[in-house]
């Protein structure tokens, strides 16, 4: 019987065997030679994406959820709240408002009219007047807006500087307070020669502050205490102490009954920069070198690098050696310092020449705000400053020109931090494109 299948070795199974690899061979051959010939031939290149045009990739990062985009759409948003506050609180454009669908233009002409004039006033206050003539004129607005600033660089440096390191220093004011009785006392109570007797009255403001600083440093490191109770109670105990030491004999004015304490000697005083008759003074050139020092500190120091291993995590910098105990007592100590001769230039400055309950003012408190609308970077906290000293600055002049009330200022100065706290809430209203390298932390502190 004939086998259906053939056997493996049947001439039609190994004539197509042997075609195979006939085949193979072929069409390596055929590689080879085309190969070889299409040698010396230029190869045809995979087309490359088209890259976006520079002022494209400008226009797209700046329309991004960045830092500065943020930051000035948040300025943005909160003077237009303010120009909403400031219709409102205008009894007669108010009114227009009574027969808007029947004359529209008047309630828009009225409301325009009172909203520039007082940005302008604020603008002129703070920055520059266009109207003003003669060289001291023309120069008092920015002469202001740097007398404001310089004090709000300190507390806000002290503020930022604790904020690194994981502890929430509230206690600015308090601090700022007990420089400003120190470099005062030093100021009309030591009769020094001019140059020695400034320089020992700001030492003395400084270590005002660092002793003010340095109780609730070593309360946190030894007991464990928080720092804001601690720095809180120790406000009260400052702004009481300096309304006690006013009215003391040798400290009171001997030709007032009020509570005013003897003026500060000229020796004592910070030399003006523009002269006389206008009121900034070298106090600005010593906040602009606090600031570098600052941020010398925290980037380029070896305490600086244990001051943020301690602010991002205690247990981890404990693990690696790093005393936090030490740190926290000395970071507390320098922004004490910081505060102290914030609170000096009270006196020492052009502000005032004596000692009042209300001498210090809020700084320490304003420092809060310049210290997160800075975002507790050193640089960023001297910009933050100008700002808030600008809008003090022209917010006076806003006042006395446009009728605006002086709250309104400090209204702006909360809308500001507000929208610099939620950059999601402006990313939101402005549908901004996320950022390829967003910082925006909310999350300031760890100790808060």
């Amino acid at each position: 019987m004939t086998n259906p299948n053939p056997a493996s070795g049947s001439p039609d199974l190994a004539s197509a065997t042997e075609a195979r690899p006939a085949q193979v061979a072929a069409g390596g051959v055929d590689r080879a030679a085309t190969a070889t010939a299409t040698a010396g031939q230029p190869q045809p290149t995979k087309p490359q994406p088209d890259r976006p045009a520079l002022g494209r990739l400008f226009l797209e990062n700046l329309w991004a959820a960045n830092t500065v985009t943020v930051t000035l759409l948040a300025v943005l948003l909160a003077m237009l709240v303010g120009a909403v506050l400031i219709i409102v609180s205008d009894p007669e454009v108010l009114a227009t408002y009574g027969y808007v669908t029947a004359r529209p233009s008047d309630a828009l002409t009225s409301s325009w009219a009172v909203v520039s004039e007082a940005y302008a006033n604020l603008f002129k206050g703070a920055v520059f007047d266009p109207e003003a003539s003669g060289f001291t004129a023309a120069l008092s607005p920015i002469s202001e807006t740097l007398t404001y600033t310089a004090p709000l660089v300190f507390t806000g440096l002290s503020v930022a500087l604790a904020f690194r390191g994981g502890l929430f220093n509230i206690g600015a004011q308090g601090q700022a307070t007990v420089g400003v009785i120190l470099a005062a006392l030093a100021g009309f109570l030591l009769p020094l020669p001019p140059v020695l007797h400034l320089l020992v009255a700001l030492l003395a403001g400084a270590a005002g502050g660092a002793l003010w600083g340095f109780v609730p440093g070593i309360l946190k490191a030894r007991t464990g205490a928080h720092e804001v109770i601690n720095t809180i109670m120790l406000n009260y105990v400052a702004v009481y102490f300096l309304a006690w030491i006013i009215v003391q004999n040798g400290v009171q004015s001997p030709n007032r009954a009020d509570a005013i304490s003897r003026p500060v000697d000229s020796s004592a005083q910070l030399p003006r920069l523009l002269g006389d008759n206008l009121r900034v003074h070298a106090g600005i050139l010593l906040a602009v070198l606090a600031t570098w020092f600052v941020a010398w500190l925290l980037n380029r120091s070896t305490f600086g690098f244990e001051l943020r291993a301690v602010g991002a995590n205690p247990d981890a910098a404990r693990t690696a050696g790093i005393s936090v105990a030490r740190t926290y007592v000395l970071m507390m100590a320098i922004a004490g310092l910081l505060a102290g001769l914030g609170g000096s230039q009270m006196v020492l400055g052009s502000t005032a020449d004596a000692l009042t309950p209300q001498v210090v003012a809020q700084i320490g408190f304003d420092g809060i705000l310049v210290a997160l609308l800075g975002r507790v970077k050193p640089w960023g906290v001297l910009l933050a400053a100008l700002l808030f000293g600008a809008l003090q600055a022209g917010g006076n002049r806003m006042q006395s020109y446009s009728g605006i009330s002086l709250e309104l200022v400090t209204v702006l100065q909360a809308l500001i931090v507000i929208f610099i706290a939620a950059p999601a809430l402006v990313k939101a209203i402005f549908q901004l494109r996320a950022a390829r390298a967003a910082r925006l932390q909310t999350s300031l502190a760890k100790g808060w």
